[in-house]
């Protein structure tokens, strides 16, 4: 049946079939119909608000009212203003937080990946949290901390008195930790489901042939998880960074910004609509946008770093795959100028390669 293919198969550029069929231009018109319907809700709807957006942050204004052109000093306020810089230093409480979130996800997905008792309970108690609304979430942590409530309750059941407790949304020694753990108790299963997926999709024989080879667990993880994980591990923590700097619902809710909470979010949102600052928080919304970008650039390179020697086998049996194509085309097309008479066979009495 192979040899049957093979001389099926076309050998010069002759033998290929022209298309002969017409051209479908409705199919054409209904593609094309259905691309102009969401590009243009993603240009009106996001990208041209957003050159409005660094239009305004050049500009002293309110939503009611003359803008008075100021060029560069909305932006020169940002990292003059010692109340907007403190916004950018609560910022790390959060990269933190995410570092941990990672890290706790990617070590319950590789209990839970395999078969576990109860598994399938504990995924869904995990996840559930990021099924809830996050003012929700804001709430129920609000009482949560609140003194004398759920939290304290529970530490005096283990002991501890009211009065050696510290107010777990007053002190500032404290208070951004505590908004920094109901952040992780919301958005870890969405981590761990992500984590499983990927765990999952590792062929088994893999874990059979390290195990025959006598591969403890951490051997297996450093050697078999962790690369094949690697796209999504490095996806995850770009997210988790990313979303730790525009922390917004957990201390809006929770604290209101107050006690040293308010992050950049919670700050831009009192600028923009108490201080009606229009154009300063502008700029500071683009701020934030080129530090993203800026973070999400350095992670790429750092992981690529720490995983340049992590390889799957999947990019050496595409090279292989592709310097093996390689050569049988060179082969073909040598044999179709042979066939042709346009290259000779033997040179010198030696066949020519």
């Amino acid at each position: 049946m192979t040899t049957a293919l093979a001389d099926a198969a076309p050998t010069t550029v002759a033998d290929i079939p022209f298309n002969t069929h017409k051209r479908d231009w409705k199919k054409g018109a209904i593609i094309v119909a259905f691309c102009i319907i969401p590009v243009a809700l993603l240009v009106v709807f996001t990208y041209w608000p957003f050159i409005q957006m660094c239009g305004y942050s050049f500009y002293k204004m309110k939503y009611i009212g003359t803008p008075k052109w100021v060029g560069l000093k909305n932006y020169a306020d940002i990292f003059t203003r010692p109340e907007l810089l403190a916004t950018l230093k609560l910022s790390l409480y959060y990269m933190v937080g995410a570092l941990v979130q990672v890290a706790l996800a990617l070590y319950l997905a590789t209990v839970l990946a395999f078969k576990v008792r109860g598994g399938s309970f504990f995924k869904g108690a995990i996840f559930f949290p990021y099924l809830i609304n996050g003012i929700a979430v804001g709430f129920i942590f609000k009482f949560f901390y609140t003194r004398g409530y759920v939290l304290d309750t529970v530490l005096q059941w283990c002991g501890f008195s009211q009065d050696q407790l510290p107010y777990w949304l007053k002190d500032q020694a404290i208070n951004n930790w505590s908004l920094v753990g109901s952040s992780i108790w919301r958005y870890l299963g969405s981590t761990l489901i992500l984590f499983i997926g990927a765990i999952m999709s590792i062929d088994s024989t893999l874990y059979e042939a390290a195990e025959i080879d006598g591969a403890n667990k951490w051997q297996q993880f450093k050697h078999i998880i962790l690369p094949g994980i690697q796209t999504i591990l490095v996806l995850n923590i770009i997210l988790s960074i990313t979303g730790s700097l525009s922390a917004f619902e957990g201390p809006y809710v929770i604290t209101s910004g107050a006690n040293g909470t308010g992050t950049y979010m919670v700050q831009m949102d009192k600028i923009a609509h108490t201080d009606q600052k229009v154009g300063l928080a502008s700029a500071m919304a683009v701020v934030l946008l080129v530090i993203i970008i800026i973070c999400t650039l350095l992670q790429k390179i750092v992981m690529g770093l720490l995983f340049r020697n992590a390889d799957d086998g999947t990019a050496k049996a595409a090279k292989a795959a592709r310097k093996s194509d390689k050569a049988r085309r060179r082969a073909l097309k040598r044999a179709n100028k042979v066939a042709t008479g346009k290259a000779p066979l033997f040179k010198n009495g030696k066949a020519v390669a």
